[in-house]
């Protein structure tokens, strides 16, 4: 019997303890801070238990990690280099949906050294993007092609009919993640050109993005994509973009409230009693008639959508704020969240296209691979469908020695993700490639 430990029990964390748990020969202990919430994700599962772990205390973690064939972290991402060299230190595995950081790549050839397997960007975005472009990228090579462009777009969203705010947006994961990632600065190649992005530029001139029998979205780069052309081998490109897809007119909304301050970090002092009206009297100079002065200072119309949004969301009335510690962009993900909820039965969907452009001797294809996911009414989001299966996939196939690649790795191999592709297929997840025009 393996035995496997998953750190963190927040919304994505279901599937993958489900799946694990089905197994006839694994064993799937769920520890976090908060008790009853890995408790809910266990319950009436023979082989699945749960257990307290404040993952400060490293003694008690290191301890949990010597008692496990193989470590799940789904955990902050600030936490994963810890978590993994506590796993060099036992000897045991470890398994992650986070970007590698450079922290977690440091520790490479440790891990090789010792005959660890560390997999990262094992989810959604990153994750099935990365192997659903690996299928394309190696079968065009094999046939003697280059990939010269590659343009990549993922996002979390409302299912058409669940699409009912003005914000166009609702949370599948976790708030403050979603706004902090909106902020990240972006770097991509066009026509050639390295490209970098400030963080409060991101939204100012996205893409118009077409997904075939599903619709026309807003698509803005996501962090930084260049590492990805050696990831991927593409020496012959001329464009790299790994974005993010939105509703139509969530851009220009966004860009704004960037611009205004609203997506702050730093931690503010002033909390206690705060409205939210005074809160955005801060933003411009303490002004009474809100609406006026916001779309003043942009100059756009009190009544644009920017300015709209923030007076739906309850931002321009005096009932005080629902956080006691955090800076603007708690405030606002506190807020978005009480707002912006999945209602019961409404579905998600996860939308993932690449566009890429194949040269042969005879030939030039525009190739598509396009995934668009629904969650389940009443079950599981997309979301955490399509972050958790992946990573608890390749658990499993490290435990049976499927993998055998050692390090620090994203799933780019064929090895690795003709696997989880399959299984992921399977399960009802599936990208389609085609040929377009």
């Amino acid at each position: 019997m393996k035995k496997v430990l998953v750190l963190g029990a927040g919304l994505v964390s279901r599937p993958l303890v489900h799946y694990l748990t089905d197994l006839d020969d694994i064993e799937v202990t769920v520890a976090t801070r908060t008790v009853s919430k890995a408790e809910s994700l266990v319950a009436g599962r023979e082989r699945g238990k749960a257990v307290a772990l404040n993952v400060k205390d490293d003694e008690a973690l290191k301890s949990l990690i010597a008692d496990h064939d193989i470590a799940v972290s789904l955990l902050p991402a600030t936490e994963h280099p810890k978590v993994a060299r506590l796993c060099i230190e036992a000897g045991k595995h470890m398994t992650t949906t986070s970007y590698i950081s450079p922290q977690m790549n440091d520790m490479n050839d440790e891990a090789a050294a010792a005959g660890l397997t560390f997999i990262n960007e094992c989810g959604v975005d990153p994750g099935i993007d990365h192997m659903s472009a690996m299928r394309v990228i190696d079968d065009a090579q094999d046939k003697g092609g280059k990939v010269v462009s590659f343009r990549s777009y993922c996002g979390g969203l409302p299912a058409p009919e669940a699409n009912t705010n003005p914000i166009g947006y609702k949370f599948s994961w976790a708030p403050r993640g979603v706004l902090v990632a909106a902020t990240s600065p972006a770097r991509y190649m066009k026509d050639g050109e390295i490209l970098d992005i400030p963080g409060d530029e991101l939204f100012k001139k996205p893409e118009m993005v077409s997904v075939k029998d599903t619709g026309e979205f807003e698509g803005y780069p996501n962090r930084d994509s260049i590492p990805y052309i050696d990831m991927y081998g593409l020496k012959d490109v001329k464009n790299m973009i790994r974005g993010t897809l939105r509703n139509l007119g969530h851009c220009e909304t966004w860009y704004h409230w960037v611009k205004l301050g609203l997506f702050a970090q730093g931690p503010r002092s002033d909390l206690d009693g705060l409205t939210y009206k005074r809160f955005m009297q801060g933003f411009v100079d303490g002004a009474a008639n809100l609406k006026a002065a916001i779309s003043a200072k942009f100059g756009i119309a009190p009544n644009h959508p920017a300015v709209e949004k923030l007076e739906w969301m309850g931002l321009f009335n005096e009932s005080s704020i629902s956080i006691k510690e955090g800076g603007n962009v708690d405030i606002l993900a506190a807020r978005m969240l009480e707002k912006c909820p999945f209602k019961k039965n409404e579905r998600d969907m996860i939308v993932l296209q690449h566009e890429f452009i194949i040269e042969y001797a005879d030939k030039t294809e525009k190739v598509y691979s396009t995934l668009v996911d629904f969650g389940i009414p009443g079950g599981d989001s997309s979301m955490a469908r399509t972050v958790s299966l992946p990573v608890a996939i390749a658990t499993r196939m490290i435990l049976e020695g499927h993998i055998t690649e050692r390090g620090v790795i994203a799933p780019v191999k064929p090895g690795v993700y003709n696997p989880i592709l399959n299984e992921l297929e399977n399960l009802g997840i599936t990208c389609v490639e085609r040929v377009g025009e």
